[in-house]
């Protein structure tokens, strides 16, 4: 070994979001000039920097860089001692490395946000919001629930009641709304109510919401059945009080009578009708049925009616766009993507997609799975997905939801500046869940994440992978506008809360895809 290293101090402590700074001093003990290389390694060498990052010693001469922590003030810089390293490499001995580790203490700091999905609730007998709460400190952290309005107007039911939170993670908890009393007429009322979380030593923090009461009939209903009971009393009282006498003058009087034969008539002689006024008598079937008309194609005006009314009937049970897919419908690159990722659900999941079944069609395999699928996310979430595409129908609910099923709660690793292949997924999620109608370049983007995300389902290796830029920004800032939620550009527990129930831009419409062609076909190498 031609080389001795010293670290001062080997042990420092730095509070995130600050910096600290540790002396490394290296002496060449060998006979030749040598030339030294220093990397940071470890958990902690990503805010990590080493000053100057080489150094060239004379034999028996001393050297000095500087090593400066930068910790972030993230859940990244996990709190308590974290070990951290320098690779030194001699570039005359470069198989002779050395590497000198010390311990750096990350002090602990806690950062709790807290959001109701939604911020507003409307029922007759309960209202049922979620609380998402976010972990944005390095330390776990144990939380209790309760909640509280003026008034004393509703009671509350908390589950759970207390949730235990990993840093950079996020909790759900699920609370029940109901009036202590019930509004049967009248319009509804609005009930402000706060969540509050609690943790031991800190002031409680509250997330305000509101409880829409809806009224069990409505107001105009309660009017008219107060006026119809009253005529009705009305008519009941008149009809007994003024019930008229009637008196009859008649006299029961006896007399004989005598026997009368009634005289017989004669029967009349059967007459078939004339064949031509029959003829007369019979309508114009054809034209009743809209069919008059020679080969020409004229016909009555009775016909062309009929016809007329019949269209929209026809055109009310055709699909009012290309979305959703139906049984029986492809075959095409996103049904081929839905039975990958069924495909690809763990071994215990009932609704894993494992009999056989035709690449990208709509068959009876593809239908049952994701008919399970549907309903088991609809069980968990708001329950949206079913009614918004159908069961057994891909629609964007589906698919947006399908897509989220690549991720967990934690937001972590979607946030601003990260390169990774999850960028892929949420950016594919965004595109089925912001948007109503897909052009031909929503539709090219979104045929390249579906297959990279086939590829990443499918294989380990030369997965693609995008940047958390600006126009990802702008995607979560219309999707979190579009669904009522804080407009931060950034994707946070109560946004992934949305994405995972399927939740959409425009609910309510099934959507339509104007690029052409349409649909796109499905990968030929899956």
């Amino acid at each position: 070994m031609s080389l001795w290293t010293s670290l001062e101090p080997a042990s420092v402590t730095v509070d995130p979001g600050s910096t600290a700074g540790v002396r490394l001093r290296v002496r060449n003990t060998g006979d030749v000039v040598d030339e030294y290389r220093f990397e940071p390694v470890g958990p902690t060498a990503p805010w990590t920097t080493v000053e100057p990052p080489t150094l060239r010693l004379y034999p028996g001469t001393t050297g000095t860089v500087e090593l400066t922590f930068a910790p972030p003030r993230t859940p990244d810089a996990t709190a308590g001692p974290n070990p951290y390293a320098v690779r030194i490499t001699p570039t005359e001995h470069p198989d002779a490395v050395t590497v000198p580790e010390g311990n750096l203490t990350v002090t602990p700091f806690s950062e709790l946000r807290a959001e109701l999905v939604p911020p507003t609730v409307k029922g007759r007998f309960r209202g049922r919001p979620r609380l998402a709460v976010d972990n944005l400190g390095n330390t776990p952290l144990t939380a209790s629930v309760s909640g509280s309005d003026t008034g004393d107007h509703l009671s509350y039911d908390i589950r759970p009641g207390s949730v235990r939170i990993e840093p950079g993670r996020a909790a759900f908890v699920d609370a029940t709304l109901r009036p202590r009393q019930t509004i049967w007429f009248g319009s509804k009322e609005q009930r402000p109510y706060a969540l509050a979380v609690h943790r031991s030593g800190k002031s409680p923090m509250a997330v305000d919401g509101t409880f829409v009461q809806r009224g069990f009939l409505p107001r105009w209903l309660a009017t008219v059945l107060s006026i119809s009971l009253a005529l009705a009393l009305t008519f009941l009282f008149l009809w007994i009080g003024h019930k008229p006498r009637v008196i009859t003058g008649a006299v029961e009087r006896t007399e004989e009578v005598a026997a009368v034969e009634l005289p017989v008539l004669p029967s009349p002689q059967a007459s078939a009708p004339s064949p031509k006024a029959s003829e007369a008598a019979l309508p114009d079937l054809a034209a009743e049925a809209g069919g008059g008309g020679g080969e020409d194609g004229g016909g009555s005006s009775a016909g062309g009616g009929a016809a007329a009314e019949e269209e929209p009937k026809n055109k009310a049970e055709q699909p009012s766009g290309p979305l959703p897919f139906r049984p029986g419908d492809g075959p095409n690159l996103f049904v081929q993507f839905a039975q990958v990722r069924m495909e690809k659900y763990r071994s215990e999941d009932p609704c894993r997609l494992t009999a056989p079944h035709t690449k990208g069609v709509m068959d009876a395999a593809t239908v049952a799975a994701l008919k399970c699928s549907q309903k088991k996310l609809d069980d968990v979430y708001d329950g949206v997905i079913v009614k918004t595409d159908g069961l057994g129908n891909l629609g964007r609910s589906t698919m947006t939801a399908l897509v989220m099923a690549h991720f967990t709660t934690d937001v972590s690793g979607v946030q601003p500046g990260d390169d990774s292949p999850e960028i892929v997924w949420v950016n594919s999620a965004l595109l089925w869940a912001g948007y109503d109608t897909y052009s031909d370049n929503v539709v090219a983007a979104q045929i390249q994440h579906l297959r990279a995300n086939m590829q990443y389902l499918q294989s380990s290796q030369n997965r693609a992978h995008a940047l958390a830029d600006d126009s990802l920004r702008t995607r979560v800032l219309l999707y979190q506008q579009a669904m009522g939620l804080p407009a931060t550009g950034t994707i946070d527990g109560a946004t992934f809360a949305l994405l995972h129930g399927g939740k959409v831009r425009s609910q309510d419409s099934p959507g339509k895809i104007t690029a052409d062609p349409y649909p796109p076909a499905p990968a030929a190498d899956r």
